[in-house]
């Protein structure tokens, strides 16, 4: 159970009271830092913005979840702990920032910056255990213990412990604690930077999407556009799910959020209620995929790889539609397999209506995509689609105002409101930032003892050793190290750990492109939502369905295969990712479509008609050959499909005739 699952016992007024006055102070000074704008004391500078921005996560953080956990009061006890621990967030916003100077210029680290190093490392683990799981503090806890062991360091018995290639000299307590937070490399490096910048304003930009109904937007047009086929609801969370995705930063927020609709009428329509919550995790976890925010992975990515954000996400575009168009061809199979029909046109939004209605959500899409292809930092891009989203409801809610007998009560009723929902958009988008922020400053833990110790060219050295130098293996291996991670982190923190330890070894040893080698890694990153036995958004999709949540976690899985497919392709046919001779390009991307239909019959065994078991025997080898780095091998590959699914098509219509 995540912390966020967990029961809330009502907390005091104040403590509200602080959380939302903490959050809106948070979310208007990264606006204002977004936005450009210069802020008397504060600077956007590195050393500026990341301790600031950890100091406001810190206090947030400890407000909202107590030592006591959420189902119980705080009490005397509770508080003569966690006052300690807010007093120490502000310390962490107020040090480093202060004291630059000093620290910058200092040729050995002071032992007052010592002691507030490892404060804030001691508050970062404590922050992780409460608001993103133990596992994330006790595999920081294990790094750190990593770089004590050693002959010269703080616990030198452990080295009697390590492989000989995971040996290293030992490092002291002053040591690591500068390593930590006192340098670019730890708690305030690459990963809390990208937090504290473009994760946190696409963050307050879905607050404020939510806040002003977009949410309902994208599930009503999801129904309207689809309900009426066979399989509707299925598809409709296909669609919505990709929709809410791309601007959502959690898969389990996605199933919560449009699996309380698509999931119910799933199970209405006759889908199984394992089934309904495994094809609503799946398409969920495809929005992790799904440009523009692809769960802030998109950010990270770009700042690793040194490439613009406008390109990760236009090459991200056509392997996120594989994904969902592998999951809507397995709805729909299931769902003339299981002789389903659509909903009736009387229980539909109609598409007009809800486009007249909600049109205006599209506009800051819009203008978000036209910006990036502008050439705006992704940062500042933020900060305008907060604002036009914001800009859009404000227009909608004054023109409802003034086609409706307007008045000076009913404007300043609408203004009230306006302020509400602003301040509630504040506070959210605060809140949403906690888990991934401090996630983020462990990762950078994580980050700075892999780069203390060297520890990823070790690894990197033991994955080639295991793998005996194949390619395929060595994806195999991280496939299953992205799923024991997943069990314990969330995806961005997964990807970051995965990246930096077997990263090196995939472009250095293997030649993977640099890019390739971060999207195969961000896409098994991914897998933890769907696959046994921990498959989180899974376990979400069971509770609404009320199935089991093992079951609804197999249908997850068998959904989300595109999730495990569509990386293999991007590293055996790059054409589609790097670009190349259009003709190269176009081969590409049609053998994929090829490659996921025919895998799609071949697991259900069915497409237009059922399949004879030998069809289905040699559609195996026809969808292998795809995926080998050899056109004939592809040319081939793609003629045994193309010559199955024909045969399947006129076994219909021969039935057809003869009835």
């Amino acid at each position: 159970m995540t912390p966020e699952d967990a029961p809330k016992a009502p907390q005091h007024w104040l403590i509200m009271m602080a959380i939302s006055v903490v959050g809106i102070l948070l979310s208007a000074y990264q606006m204002g830092v977004a936005g450009g704008l210069q802020i008397p004391g504060f600077s956007p500078a590195l050393f500026d913005l990341r301790p600031r921005h950890l100091g406001f996560i810190l206090v947030l953080c400890f407000l909202i979840y107590p030592v006591t956990g959420q189902s119980k009061p705080r009490g005397v006890i509770g508080w003569l702990i966690d006052a300690p621990l807010i007093i120490g967030g502000m310390l962490v916003f107020y040090w480093v920032p202060s004291n630059i100077d000093v620290i910058a210029n200092s040729i050995f680290p002071r032992d007052i910056d010592i002691a507030v190093g490892i404060i804030t490392t001691l508050l970062v683990l404590e922050a992780a255990r409460r608001a993103v799981g133990l596992s994330m503090t006790i595999i920081a806890g294990l790094f750190i213990a990593y770089a004590f062991s050693g002959r010269r360091g703080e616990l030198p018995f452990l080295a009697d412990f390590m492989p000989g290639i995971m040996n290293h000299r030992g490092y002291s307590l002053d040591r690591v604690a500068s390593q930590l937070t006192l340098g670019a490399e730890g708690i305030f490096g690459i990963p809390l930077g990208v937090a504290a910048t473009f994760i946190f304003v696409f963050v307050l930009f879905g607050a404020v999407l939510e806040v002003t109904g977009a949410g309902k937007f994208f599930i009503d047009l999801a129904y309207a556009t689809t309900g009426r086929q066979r399989g509707g609801p299925a598809k409709a969370a296909v669609i919505a799910s990709a929709g809410m995705g791309s601007i959502s930063g959690s898969a389990i927020a996605n199933v919560v959020t449009t699996g309380a609709f698509t999931i119910p009428l799933m199970k209405k329509l006759g889908y199984r209620p394992a089934q309904a919550g495994g094809i609503e995790a799946a398409a969920s976890t495809g929005g992790q995929i799904m440009p523009p925010l692809m769960g802030a992975g998109a950010f990270l990515m770009s700042e690793f790889t040194q490439m613009p954000y406008i390109d990760i996400v236009l090459i991200s575009i056509f392997p996120a539609v594989l994904y969902f168009g592998a999951v809507y061809l397995l709805v729909h199979i299931a769902a003339v397999k299981q002789g389903m029909t659509g909903m009736d046109a009387a229980d539909l939004p109609r598409t007009r209506k809800v486009l007249a209605e909600g049109w205006h959500y599209l506009l800051p899409l819009f203008a978000l995509v036209f910006l990036l292809v502008a050439g705006f930092s992704p940062m500042r891009v933020g900060f305008y689609a907060v604002l036009s989203i914001a800009g859009a409801a404000i227009a909608r809610a004054l023109w409802i105002w003034a086609t409706s007998g307007p008045s000076l009560g009913a404007l300043k009723t609408l203004c009230i409101s306006g302020l509400i929902k602003t301040l509630q958009a504040l506070e959210l988008g605060a809140r949403n930032a906690v888990a991934v922020t401090v996630a983020c400053a462990v990762a950078g833990i994580i980050v700075g003892v892999v780069g203390l110790t060297g520890l990823g060219l070790k690894f990197s050295a033991m994955m080639l050793a295991f793998s005996n130098g194949n390619l395929l293996l060595a994806l195999v291996l991280v496939l299953l190290a992205s799923l024991v991670l997943g069990m314990g982190l969330p995806v961005t923190a997964s990807y970051i750990v995965l990246i930096i330890l077997v990263g090196p070894a995939l472009t250095n040893e293997f030649g993977l492109p640099i890019l390739v080698a971060h999207l195969v890694v961000f896409w098994y990153s991914q897998d933890s939502n769907v696959t046994p036995p921990v498959a989180l958004a899974g376990f979400a999709g069971a509770a609404i369905a009320g199935s089991k949540p093992m079951e609804t976690s197999v249908q997850a899985w068998k959904y989300a295969k595109g999730l495990y497919l569509i990386p293999l392709f991007m590293v055996y046919n790059d054409a589609i990712i790097l670009g190349g001779p259009l003709p190269e390009v176009i081969w590409a991307g049609f053998i994929a479509i090829v490659a996921l239909i025919g895998f799609a019959a071949l697991l259900e065994g069915f497409l237009f008609a059922p399949m004879a078991l030998w069809q289905r025997a040699l559609l195996l080898p026809g969808v292998v050959a795809v995926f080998w780095p050899n056109l004939w091998y592809e040319i081939a590959g793609v003629a045994t499909i193309l010559a199955i699914l024909a045969l399947n098509r006129m076994a219909v219509q021969q039935e057809a005739g003869a009835a």
